[in-house]
């Protein structure tokens, strides 16, 4: 199995890596967020340490988690009951605290990806979850951080990317307010702002499709079906209509143009003196 270790101390990642090789793994060590989530596409497993030196720990497992889905595990020496509740909210598979017992870490790596059910070959690792999402006319590309609408680019915050984003990796499921809350911004206890929802209206109205992102009344939200939104029918309608109007005013200018030629004709005294001589 290919292991992806994010760990910036030397000493505990060459500890971990020769832990790690002596069981068949190999292992790719990344010191900084940047260089995890350039490799993570290639991990079978990643171990994750929250204390790093470019991006904290917590926000890094979030946005690991709209990309990868593999068995993760948070190694750090972070211990308070909020940090380890918060890690696993994030989507870490266990916590464990330093300092451990190796054997014990090795133990629990194979037991999360059991549990899992862990890609069986890294180039399954590397494709789950990079393709580009559809639905409707609406394409969402996670790993580019980007939206298309109808083939046309649309500018999205930072926060509602990352919203339709969680939304978009698990297109079948029903989220509540409170665990993207927590994913995203990272407390569940904003649940009672309106930050969440001022976010979903904005991606409804940049990309014109109201439906992308479905209200599930009392609970939450999930990535939608959009159609073509009503307002663009209403235009193509009433452009519809403007133009069959056109039509018709057009044929009425014309009938009564030759209506009132023919009345002309026939009220003139001297067109009738000039059929009467004739």
């Amino acid at each position: 199995m290919h292991a992806l270790l994010v760990e910036d101390d030397d000493r505990m990642a060459q500890a971990l890596t020769t832990a790690l090789a002596q069981r068949g793994h190999t292992v790719r060590r990344a010191g900084r967020a940047l260089d995890a989530l350039r490799h993570v596409h290639e991990a079978e497993f990643v171990l994750l340490d929250l204390g790093l030196p470019d991006l904290d720990g917590l926000e890094l497992l979030r946005r690991l988690r709209t990309v990868c889905d593999a068995p993760l595990i948070v190694v750090t020496a972070r211990c308070e009951e909020r940090d380890i509740v918060q890690g696993l909210r994030a989507g870490a598979d266990d916590y464990v605290v330093k300092p451990f017992r190796m054997n014990e870490l090795m133990a629990r790596i194979d037991t999360v990806r059991r549990r899992t059910g862990a890609p069986a070959s890294r180039a399954d690792a590397a494709g789950r979850g990079t393709g580009p999402v559809r639905t409707g006319d609406v394409e969402i590309d996670i790993a580019g951080r980007t939206v298309t609408v109808a083939g046309a680019g649309v500018r999205l915050t930072r926060r509602e990317f990352d919203v339709l984003a969680f939304l978009a990796a698990r297109p079948g499921e029903v989220h509540s307010r409170e665990v993207i809350l927590d994913r995203i911004w990272g407390d569940a206890f904003l649940a009672a702002s309106r930050s969440l929802d001022v976010h979903v209206a904005g991606i409804r109205a940049k990309t014109g499709r109201a439906e992308l992102v479905r209200t599930v009344r009392g609970f939450g939200y999930q990535l939608g079906a959009p159609a073509v939104d009503q307002n663009d029918r209403s235009h193509q309608d009433a452009r519809s209509d403007r133009d069959c109007g056109d039509s018709r005013d057009s044929r009425s200018d014309r009938d009564d143009r030759s209506d009132g030629n023919d009345r002309d004709s026939r009220d003139d005294p001297d067109s009738r003196s000039d059929r009467d001589g004739r």
